[in-house]
């Protein structure tokens, strides 16, 4: 729906400086190029996007309550995570992590976006790099 005539536009989203990304309740690697964005979220959550030229590669949760697990796969636990793990050929992509813990936030959940080849694999490393604080 196109906004009302004179409604103002709605604002370009601006990445998070590097101080926001630093006091983030998670680290996480972003390379060269990518940028963290802060999107809607509900109260007490928020929910971020990882994008680089315009493209989201990944986002994430952070809240009491997720909505994991969004793919169908394997649930994996390991390192201090819930990992859901599809087959892709002869290899396996871990499309989305689950930490939980018992201060806020109590949820950070990572998924991919549906991305294909180079791209999934970025998305993939980004995602896996996220370790909460």
């Amino acid at each position: 729906a196109a906004p009302a005539p004179g409604a103002p536009a709605a604002p370009a989203p601006r990445a998070l400086s590097a101080a926001a990304v630093a006091a983030l309740p998670f680290r996480i690697d972003l390379p060269s190029g990518f940028q963290l964005f802060e999107g809607r979220g509900a109260p007490d959550s928020h929910v971020y996007s990882v994008r680089r030229a315009g493209k989201t590669f990944a986002m994430i949760y952070t809240g009491s309550s997720s909505q994991f697990p969004i793919y169908d796969g394997e649930q994996v636990t390991a390192a201090g995570r819930v990992s859901v793990v599809v087959p892709d050929g002869t290899r396996r992509i871990a499309m989305e992590h689950l930490f939980q813990q018992p201060t806020a936030p109590n949820e950070i959940h990572v998924w991919l976006m549906s991305l294909e080849g180079a791209d999934r694999d970025v998305a993939e490393r980004i995602a896996q790099s996220l370790d909460p604080k």
